[in-house]
């Protein structure tokens, strides 16, 4: 390792990447916070036909980027609604709201990348656990400071996922 450097090269074999997967998504962690000396966090999310990602939310930290492997992926951003396709780039910056769900009638494959990154995997963990009916709601409600994820209503988001069904 360069002795300049705040973090050592980090490989993240994807046979040997710890997941969390839930009834409509799988969730691949990459590298967290304490492995990149805080600069990033990225792991990718494979999204079921119409399975919804996160409701309206923003960070007040960091950016989050998405990238489309594959797919397509609805999103929200402000009170814009987008449909993001595959090779698509996207960069949400701190105290935006936002929000994302596979499109309807498609599935995504994203990866995503918070800058900079803090420790999220416990989070991605969580939320695994609330998705899968293990944990409730409150618990992601009462770790929003400790994550940066911070809940809004969305009265666009709502008609989405009405619509929906």
């Amino acid at each position: 390792m360069n002795e300049n450097a705040p973090f050592a090269p980090l490989l993240t074999r994807a046979a040997a990447a710890e997941t969390t997967a839930d009834p409509s998504s799988v969730m691949t962690l990459l590298a967290d916070s304490d492995t990149t000396g805080g600069l990033l966090t990225s792991y990718r999310s494979t999204f079921a036909e119409g399975a919804v990602g996160a409701p309206a939310h923003f960070h007040t930290k960091a950016s989050e980027m998405f990238f489309v492997l594959d797919g397509s992926l609805q999103v929200l951003v402000g009170e814009e609604l987008s449909v993001l396709e595959k090779g698509d780039f996207l960069l949400v910056p701190p105290h935006t709201p936002h929000a994302f769900a596979a499109a309807p009638g498609a599935e995504a494959d994203v990866l995503f990348v918070f800058t900079p990154g803090m420790a999220r995997f416990d989070y991605l963990r969580l939320l695994g656990r609330v998705m899968r009916g293990e944990a409730g709601f409150e618990e992601i409600k009462a770790s929003s400071e400790q994550y940066d994820n911070h809940y809004v209503d969305s009265p666009v988001w709502q008609r989405v996922l009405a619509e929906r069904g």
